[in-house]
């Protein structure tokens, strides 16, 4: 596996292209015990800088993950960012792919003046759960009221 994380336009072809993907297993795999899934993508334009950034992971030159981070309103005490449509295909997860979005999501924070960088998931997602704590991010009461979520992250940057 060559892995390449690039900073790429949020509107871009293969940008959509993960994202339908994205939000397709999302609602595919929603736990139906929480209702329906709320399909709702971010707008391209929150992703641009200083606003926002987008990453894309390239595997020999083909697409397989993406992330966004786009700066929310402050909470009287932080700058956040918050992290936005983490998503690797089926057949790169475990291989780092998440890891080496995570870390360009980060870094992109720290550029932009983040003092947090906050996140929302749903528990269901295991894995992604596990992964962001790892990274460092403490569970926190809800920041905002995505239908979809059930955890709630923040991380200080720096």
């Amino acid at each position: 596996m060559t892995l390449e994380v690039r900073t790429v336009p949020a509107d871009i072809p293969e940008v959509d292209d993960l994202l339908d993907a994205y939000l397709d297993e999302r609602e595919a795999t929603f736990p139906a015990a929480q209702g329906s899934y709320s399909r709702k993508r971010t707008p391209a334009a929150e992703f641009t800088p200083p606003n926002g950034t987008f990453v894309v992971a390239y595997d020999g030159g083909h697409p397989v993950g993406c992330g966004g981070l786009r700066r929310i309103p402050d909470d009287g005490v932080d700058v956040r960012f918050e992290v936005k449509h983490v998503f690797v295909t089926a057949d790169r997860r475990g291989r780092g792919v998440a890891t080496a979005l995570m870390d360009a999501l980060e870094a992109g924070a720290a550029e932009l003046g983040a003092t947090a960088i906050v996140l929302d998931t749903n528990d269901s997602l295991v894995a992604a759960g596990s992964m962001y704590r790892g990274r460092g991010y403490d569970r926190v009461e809800p920041f905002n009221d995505n239908p979809n979520a059930t955890a709630w992250y923040r991380k200080s940057v720096g």
